[in-house]
């Protein structure tokens, strides 16, 4: 039976005219913080909370992903590059932006914002915000595919993609793989915010958005090519050992939250009967 693949030659510019370029990947990335702003929002009417800190919310997370993202790139895959010459830190368009450095920044812009409003609670906030951030992490693995970048390795399934921007090898659609697995991901955390009182618990949420995107993150880094050189010699690659704290961390949340939540949701199924 012949193999099957299928060939990627789509350009990752979505719109160029003249000095305006849009491109696929700013365009997706950009349109996730909208549908974050939305989600968030829902959240807040539910909960009776005042809207104009969604504003305020989405504005740090938003400041904290890129400057994470960023400075995520340059210290854990290039710091050689970056730190003989910093100010290319700022040259964004380049390219270069790690997720594991977008859950860092997040992680400090949100408890910078906890500072600021004391009338919230860390893990309350993340509870919330995870929900849209793993399907912000959708959109942008399809900006990836979009670009042809974080290729998969070579394949001899009949699932290849040739990505003829940059070889004629068939390759695992990595990208792909990863943009599905966090579109599932959403529905879950989703469903458990609207359909379970487990949103109640305080970090129930975050620990599995924590547990189920860089679990995925660690398994599919092995249909990954590496991103740089020095990950050759590593017995795991930079995102496989960034993400097991992570996951780590988020076993111990989901732990902590079903002890302490239980009791309090227990409490007010009986009195909502």
């Amino acid at each position: 039976m012949d193999r099957m693949t299928f060939t990627w030659n789509v350009s990752p510019e979505l719109i160029h005219h003249g000095p305006v370029v849009f491109r696929w990947y700013g365009v997706l990335f950009a349109s996730s913080f909208a549908i974050g702003f939305n989600l968030v929002k829902r959240m807040f009417i539910r909960e009776k909370r005042p809207l104009i800190y969604v504003d305020y919310l989405v504005f740090y997370m938003m400041v904290g992903t890129i400057i994470g993202a960023r400075l995520g790139h340059t210290l854990f895959y290039e710091p050689q590059v970056y730190l003989a010459d910093p100010i290319r830190i700022l040259y964004i368009w380049e390219g270069g932006l790690a997720s594991h450095g977008a859950a860092v920044g997040i992680f400090v812009a949100l408890s910078l914002f906890c500072l600021r409003h004391r009338e919230f609670k860390f893990l309350w906030v993340n509870d919330r915000l995870c929900v849209g951030v793993a399907l912000a992490g959708f959109m942008i693995r399809l900006g990836n595919f979009f670009n042809s970048e974080i290729l998969g390795k070579p394949t001899s399934g009949s699932w290849g993609v040739i990505f003829s921007r940059v070889d004629m090898i068939p390759r695992h659609p990595a990208q792909m793989y990863e943009a599905i697995s966090y579109l599932l991901i959403y529905f879950f955390l989703n469903r458990i915010y609207w359909k379970t009182p487990w949103y109640k618990a305080a970090g129930y949420i975050y620990g599995w958005f924590l547990i189920l995107v860089f679990g995925v993150r660690f398994v599919l880094e092995f249909f990954k090519e590496n991103q740089v050189p020095f990950e050759a010699g590593l017995p795991l690659n930079m995102g496989q050992l960034l993400s097991i704290p992570l996951v780590a961390i988020g076993m111990i949340l989901v732990i902590r939250a079903r002890k302490r939540g239980a009791v309090n949701i227990h409490e007010t199924s009986k009195t909502t009967r």
